[in-house]
């Protein structure tokens, strides 16, 4: 908590000069704060209040509504699915996964395939097209839903292609595109192509997929 609390005094410094604050000191505090939840937080509530559902025999959700100073309100939801809630998500930590390390490597000259690009027509006859493959790619998957993609449970080097979880080796490909929401890009256009095509199938989002040279 120490490098969170530091956070937090640096914006409360900011807001005290009447200075705006910085995105990078946003984007840290939320990640600490998400990071606290999923692994702190989660697993106490959920062994705190399992016991006493299961005398309940009916599926249901549960929404905390937290606000620093004030009492706790929770709100239940008969919506089974949690994608119907507005601004609800499922803050799963989702386990961090092992990668094997092979050791330096021989360099071999390869030659450098050209860069390549998306391109998704709608049923409607509109495109979906970025300047490039990973921006298109992640557009496209947050179009087709953060949370209906994340269920379908898509891997790619054994990782959710919309993860809770920053990955030690891949992070650095993977876009927060909500906070705690992560879109994995570490893959080539064609495995592009390939995702989209299996969420294109699986959600009926009635895409046709070209890779763009």
């Amino acid at each position: 908590m120490s490098r969170l609390s530091d956070l937090y005094k640096a914006m409360e410094t900011l807001r005290k000069e009447g200075l705006s604050l910085n995105e990078d000191l946003e984007r840290q505090v939320s990640e600490l704060e998400e990071d606290i939840i999923k692994k702190e937080i989660l697993p106490v509530v959920t062994e705190t209040i399992e016991p006493a559902l299961k005398q309940v025999q009916r599926e249901l959700v549960l929404v905390v509504d937290y606000h620093p100073g004030m009492p706790i309100s929770v709100s239940l939801s008969r919506k089974t699915n949690i994608t119907e809630l507005i601004d609800a998500k499922r803050l799963e930590a989702d386990p961090e996964v092992e990668h094997k390390e092979f050791g330096p490597r021989k360099t071999k000259r390869t030659q450098i395939a050209p860069k390549t690009g998306l391109c998704i027509r709608r049923k409607d006859g509109s495109i979906l097209q970025e300047h490039d493959a990973a921006t298109t790619f992640t557009s496209a998957i947050i179009e087709a839903g953060l949370l209906k993609v994340r269920e379908l449970d898509v891997k790619f080097c054994r990782i959710n292609v919309v993860s809770t979880t920053k990955d030690k080796k891949y992070g650095h490909a993977q876009r927060e595109v909500e906070p705690g929401l992560y879109v994995l890009t570490h893959s080539s256009t064609k495995d592009k192509k390939k995702i989209l095509d299996k969420i294109n199938t699986a959600l009926k989002m009635g895409w046709k997929v070209e890779i763009m040279k």
